[in-house]
């Protein structure tokens, strides 16, 4: 059984390696849709996730801080990530913006395309 499933798990591996997920932390959900609207616009993002009410305990100039923010989950290939870091670091009202791209290993084959696809390949 274990052999039927195991090459499902690595099914679009050939894919994956051009696909980004990008977290950014946004002050609150309006900041967060405006922003993720025009990342999704200006094709640097395939699709916008917004995860409300995370909250955020940080260090920040010397004393931890609390804050309740929206997590964007933006999804982009590679090659279209220095435009997106870009454009976010210039719309985003945080002076040191969270923007952390993590590399995708694996997924469904369809969905990387359409990824690469609607951020102009």
């Amino acid at each position: 059984m274990i052999a039927l499933h195991f090459p499902c798990f690595f099914w679009g591996m050939e894919h994956a390696d051009d696909v980004l997920v990008v977290l950014c932390a946004f002050p609150d959900g309006e900041t967060a849709r405006q922003i993720g609207t025009l990342m999704v616009e200006r094709q640097l993002a395939a699709c916008v996730n917004l995860v409300a009410n995370v909250e955020s305990i940080f260090r920040w100039k010397g004393k931890v801080e609390r804050a309740e923010e929206v997590i964007a989950w933006i999804k982009t290939t590679r090659g279209r990530y220095p435009e997106l870091e870009e454009a976010l670091r210039a719309a985003h009202p945080y002076e040191v913006p969270e923007i952390i791209a993590l590399p995708v290993t694996a997924g469904f084959a369809g969905y990387l395309e359409w990824v690469k696809d609607a951020v102009g390949g």
